[in-house]
């Protein structure tokens, strides 16, 4: 399914939008946390008369599972070239997560960089890489409607050897569908844990809170990301990502806080 079609809301009244999460886009039987979340930046766009995605966070509250969730926004302050909104997502019985949101408006940031100390990922090119396909507990079935690629040294179980553990990889949407904003915030959250390639038990890494930050809202075709941990603190880690487009601009970063999987 395209993903722009598995993320569709529909207003149902005021601030109030409806969509339903189709089984195969879950982890472990959970719901992608990106995938939730950019469920929630497309009823924020509808909201703010298409302003787009500049940056996003959400706070996971209760497990999501398949089936229709409400999206409730509240616009916060409406300026010139950026407004805030906040909202909720629900599903019949409880609050799934809570989400804060700036959307801006085509003046908001051009896209050139005007300080830049980052480089994308040393990556071969796609075909070079190892595709992910849906399997049993890992990879999940949404490779199966997406194109992730690993760097060959960064395939689930390899030795994670020195230094902070490292995923590495290309992503793009299938039968041509663009990279936007929205795309993006999934983009951040669809790749293995980084912490799967550190040497501790690979297990559901559930999301506590993940921010998005979009620099180049696109379209994309292959993005170029990165994700790595370095601190593991009790039954903490962060993982840090960076999304580049093919002529070496950064796209997006991200950060989440997330939980150690317990095997």
């Amino acid at each position: 399914m395209r993903f722009a079609r598995a993320t569709t809301v529909t207003g149902t009244g005021p601030g109030v939008y409806t969509g339903t999460i189709k089984p195969g886009w879950d982890i472990f039987g959970v719901t992608n946390g990106g995938f939730l979340l950019a469920v929630a930046a497309r009823a924020m766009t509808e909201e703010t008369g298409g302003r787009r995605l500049v940056g996003i966070n959400g706070r996971f509250v209760n497990p999501a599972r398949p089936g229709r969730v409400t999206v409730e926004v509240e616009m916060l302050k409406e300026g010139r070239s950026l407004s805030t909104v906040r909202g909720l997502i629900r599903d019949d019985e409880r609050t799934l997560a809570t989400v804060n949101a700036s959307m801006g408006s085509e003046e908001a940031g051009d896209g050139r960089h005007l300080l830049n100390h980052g480089e994308p990922p040393e990556l071969p090119p796609p075909e070079e890489c190892v595709r992910l396909q849906p399997g049993s507990p890992v990879p999940p079935q949404f490779t199966a409607d997406t194109d992730i690629r690993l760097h060959p040294d960064d395939v689930v179980g390899s030795d994670p050897g020195p230094g902070p553990a490292r995923i590495r990889g290309w992503f793009r949407l299938l039968d041509d569908e663009p990279l936007d904003p929205i795309g993006l915030v999934f983009v951040v959250d669809a790749f293995p844990p980084a912490i799967f390639n550190s040497g501790l038990p690979i297990g559901w890494t559930p999301t506590i809170d993940l921010n998005v930050q979009i620099r180049r809202p696109g379209p994309h075709d292959w993005v170029a990301c990165s994700f790595t941990t370095r601190q593991v603190t009790g039954s903490l880690l962060e993982e840090d990502g960076e999304v580049w487009d093919t002529e070496g601009n950064l796209v997006a970063i991200s950060r989440q806080l997330a939980l150690v999987p317990s095997g």
